[in-house]
Formats: C-alpha cells, sequence, structure tokens
C-alpha cells in the first residue's frame, strides 16, 4: 500500500483556478480526473490519496468530499478556509455536517506569497487555526521562505494541534539557495506537532532540465531534521507536470531522494505517516 499525500484535480467547467495562467502554466491548464490519476500512477504501487483543494472556493471542499464519498481511491480530503476570515469556523462547520465529513482531514489556506509575510501569525489566523484544531482536524501550512517565521508563530501558538508542512516549504531550489530556508526548517521541526511531505519539488527547481542531486541538499535536511516518522509522499500531481514529464518522474524522484531510509522507515514514509498523521481509519 502507498498512499500520495497530496494531489489536486481541476475541473474548469465548475472552478476558477485563476493562479493558472500564461504561457508557461498551459501544460496544466485542463480538466484533470480521478481517470486521469489512475492512469498516471500506473506501475508506481500508489493504491490511495488525499485530494487536497486547488481554489479558494468553499463549493470545492464540498465537491472534493463527494467525490471521497464514491472514489475509494481517494481516503482523505484538505479543503480550504480563510484563516482570516472570522466567518471561516462556521464554514468548517457547515463541511464537518457533510454526509462525507469524515473524509475531511485538513484544512489549508495559501499563505505563499501573500502581500503580509506575516499572515498566518494574525491575532485572527491563529484563532480559525487553533478552531480547526479542536475539531480534530489536521492545518497545512503553505508557505515559501519569507512566510516561515509567520508558521512558526502560528505552530508556537497551537501546541496541541497536528501541522503538515507542504512541499518543505518551497524552497529555492532553481537558485541553489540554502539559507534562511534551512535554519527556518531545522527551528520548525523542533516542534513535534510538524510534520512534513516530500512534496512540490520539481516545481521549484529548474523546470525540465533539473537532475536529483539539485534536491538532495534540501531533502537530505528535511530528512534529518524531520525525522522519517513524520515525513510523507506527496506528489503536487498535476501542478507538478510543469516540472516534470509525467508522473513516474516525480515519483522516481521521491524514491531516489528517501533511498537512504531503511525499509520500516519507507514503510512509514509511503503509507503509515499519512494513515496516523490524517487519522485514515478506512484502509
Amino acid at each position: 500500500m502507498k498512499i500520495d499525500a497530496h494531489h489536486h484535480l481541476f475541473d474548469f467547467a465548475k472552478d476558477s483556478y485563476d493562479w493558472i495562467e500564461g504561457a508557461a502554466m498551459a501544460p496544466i491548464k485542463r480538466d484533470f480526473t480521478m481517470t486521469d490519476l489512475r492512469e498516471a500512477v500506473q506501475g508506481t504501487g500508489i493504491t490511495n490519496t488525499i485530494l487536497v483543494h486547488a481554489t479558494g472556493t468553499h463549493q470545492e471542499t464540498h465537491d472534493m468530499l463527494d467525490l471521497a464519498a464514491t472514489d475509494e481511491m481517494v481516503v482523505a480530503v484538505v479543503g480550504w478556509l480563510d484563516v482570516q476570515s472570522a466567518d471561516s469556523i462556521s464554514v468548517c462547520d457547515k463541511y464537518l455536517q457533510h454526509n462525507a465529513a469524515n473524509y475531511l482531514k485538513g484544512i489549508r489556506d495559501i499563505a505563499q506569497d501573500n502581500p503580509n509575510p506575516d499572515y498566518l501569525a494574525t491575532t485572527q489566523a491563529i484563532k480559525t487555526v487553533k478552531a480547526i484544531g479542536e475539531r480534530g482536524l489536521v492545518y497545512e501550512i503553505l508557505t515559501k521562505t519569507p512566510e516561515l517565521k509567520a508558521a512558526l508563530e502560528l505552530v508556537r501558538a497551537c501546541p496541541e494541534m497536528q501541522f503538515v508542512l507542504d512541499h518543505i516549504s518551497k524552497p529555492y531550489i532553481a537558485k541553489e539557495e540554502l539559507e534562511p530556508w534551512k535554519s527556518l526548517i531545522a527551528e520548525l521541526a523542533q516542534f513535534p506537532n510538524v510534520a512534513c511531505k516530500i512534496s512540490g519539488l520539481v516545481t521549484e527547481a529548474k523546470w525540465k532540465s533539473w537532475k536529483v542531486s539539485d534536491f538532495t541538499p534540501y531533502t537530505d535536511h528535511i530528512i534529518e531534521s524531520f525525522s522519517p516518522e513524520r515525513l510523507m509522499y506527496g506528489s503536487d500531481w498535476p501542478v507538478a507536470l510543469l516540472g516534470a514529464e509525467n508522473y513516474s518522474e516525480v515519483f522516481s524522484l521521491a524514491e531516489s531522494v528517501t533511498s537512504q531510509l531503511s525499509n520500516a522507515e519507507k514503510d512509514a514514509f509511503w503509507c503509515s505517516n499519512a494513515r496516523r498523521i490524517y487519522k485514515i481509519t478506512n484502509l
């Protein structure tokens, strides 16, 4: 059993993806369905997935829950909330009234590239995230290096809940820049309630011309900082197709950067950590 802990689906007839614009984004400016995903993962051994929102709409989260209820491959959903909105908890409670609410395991907002790098550390954001945790949900941190200090403040303020860092916080791999990302990651990883997805790597490198060694200074630091007990695989498909030819290439990259793990650690990375962290019981 292998779990892809981070993928998206696109339906342009239903949702607006305002971040998918320009010629560079053309490879992913189309619908991507579960049928497409099943074809993409052939040969990898991926058996189940965690579906993550791709827009900033509440309806998409309801639609994802509808899908999870009918597609056995999807075992968890990470929905969207605006953590700066005082109304978001009432919206979250509506999610939890959905007939497939048992699939809702996490919530995320988009802090990366926000004009306010302290977005996650405001009074309202912390209040919202605490309430998310009180409902037994994971909060996923989507940041780049400039927002990591605020993420640290958020985690420090919420010691009782589970966090997951997406995409190793998108370091500037193409620039071969390690600091201050490296030091901030080491600090964040000191909090035992933070896990991390090794995901979203190829889109931060030089698209289509990267090699595995470009990533190892970053992934080795992540493995050392978080330990294999708090790491998960995520493809970030189909966004990853911007920097990779296909799903298998992303999967093989994850295999390569975790090749030093023991068999037990690999099982944790590919499956059991996701099951534990997201409280997945239907497997």
